[in-house]
């Protein structure tokens, strides 16, 4: 195919939209259901980018929730725990373990199931039924993949009343060495961004402490990787190989560092005990519950009742005191934090710190970096200075 019109571009008066190659060719993916959008397919191409270099970095399976351009979540396929599993709603899903690539997707939507809502899902690997279930009961646009098992494209395409898009791409395709975009009327060109992100950025460690074990090295690929395909500024952080706190498009570094800690927080909080415990009647939905979980870590027990989300509960939940979050996220460490650029103050270092952060990595570069080095050695943490930028616009 050598192209795809599209029902709109960005909004619906922007008219007419197409999808093509530049030089005419033939399109390196094909849309076997559905009507992906203009927006769809740059979440798309985005997300299949960073899935295919999570599996060459670290020769896993792996998995991307986007929207809007940015990663919600991204995660390598690595079994998951019985907490992970319940957090993320997929306690009940045969097999779960012995599908990498659902394992993938199901760590991915974890990282942010409030974001994740409606999302675009990119998948390294064939979508096999495993994953296919995992997808089929979420609020979701679309999805791409190099491949799907016949049983797997058969439940997909029932999802939004047989409207579900469904791209398949070609594994093996490359771009050109040249890009360009046109904005206002004028075009822009620059080398595609094809730098390799691997152990090699990891070498040059400047902080005191310099035992980087393999578990975070990994994370800390799985941060970088994410940040080449996020919307600047921005900073992941990551655990047991998955994004579990992303901050994207920020005007400063400390914001995205909040943001990102934020979301970490409300990730290891899902974890806690109490938000286990708590039973939904059986027939609220999965985006009612995200909701709930949401209300019912954030706001407290006044501010929950005035919400009026406890009639969504089999019975009164157990609250969690601000002491007892307090003393639960103090209790955090071996998070890995990635940023895409510099930081030019100490006091990202700090917010870090707060939200368990152990080892870092950043292109360095800041008038300020012996300033941020001294920061980390004063809370025992690992820094790489990579020496790479990952802007991405």
């Amino acid at each position: 195919m050598d192209e795809i019109l599209l029902k709109y571009g960005c909004n619906p008066n922007q008219l007419p939209a197409k999808l093509s190659m530049r030089d005419g060719g033939q399109l390196p993916l094909e849309v076997l259901n559905g009507k992906p959008g203009y927006i769809n397919f740059m979440d798309a191409l985005n997300a299949w980018q960073l899935v295919k270099a999570l599996k060459a970095a670290a020769q896993i399976p792996a998995a991307a929730s986007f929207k809007h351009v940015s990663p919600a979540g991204a995660a390598l396929g690595v079994p998951l725990s019985i907490e992970s599993q319940k957090a993320f709603f997929v306690e009940d899903i045969t097999g779960l373990n012995d599908s990498p690539i659902a394992c993938a997707y199901a760590r991915a939507r974890g990282a942010d199931r409030l974001s994740s809502f409606g999302d675009f899902i990119a998948l390294s690997d064939t979508c096999d039924v495993t994953c296919a279930r995992i997808i089929a009961r979420e609020v979701s646009d679309g999805i791409i993949a190099p491949g799907y098992d016949q049983n797997a494209l058969y439940i997909l395409r029932q999802k939004r009343q047989g409207n579900f898009s469904i791209i398949q791409i070609d594994p093996d395709y490359l771009p050109s060495k040249m890009e360009t975009r046109d904005i206002f009327g004028i075009t822009f060109s620059q080398r595609f961004n094809d730098a390799a992100i691997d152990d090699s950025l990891l070498k040059r460690i400047v902080t005191k402490n310099q035992d980087l074990p393999k578990k975070a090295a990994i994370d800390l690929l799985v941060s970088l990787i994410t940040l080449k395909y996020t919307q600047s500024n921005s900073v992941c952080l990551a655990k047991d190989g998955q994004a579990i706190g992303i901050g994207a498009g920020q005007q400063s570094r400390v914001h995205c560092v909040r943001l990102a800690a934020d979301k970490a927080d409300m990730w290891h909080l899902r974890h806690h005990p109490k938000t286990l415990a708590l039973q939904f009647l059986p027939d609220i939905g999965r985006a009612a519950r995200d909701n709930a979980i949401e209300a019912f870590l954030l706001n407290g027990q006044a501010a929950f009742l005035k919400g009026k989300w406890q009639a969504l509960f089999a019975h009164e939940p157990d609250y969690i005191t601000a002491q007892e979050k307090q003393e639960y996220l103090a209790g955090l460490s071996g998070v890995s934090l990635g940023s895409d650029a510099f930081f030019p103050f100490p006091d990202s270092i700090l917010r870090a710190a707060n939200s368990g952060v152990s080892y870092l990595a950043q292109p360095g570069g800041s008038v300020r970096d012996e300033e941020v080095i001294a920061c980390c050695d004063e809370h025992n943490m690992l820094m790489a200075m990579t020496g790479l930028r990952l802007f991405h616009h």
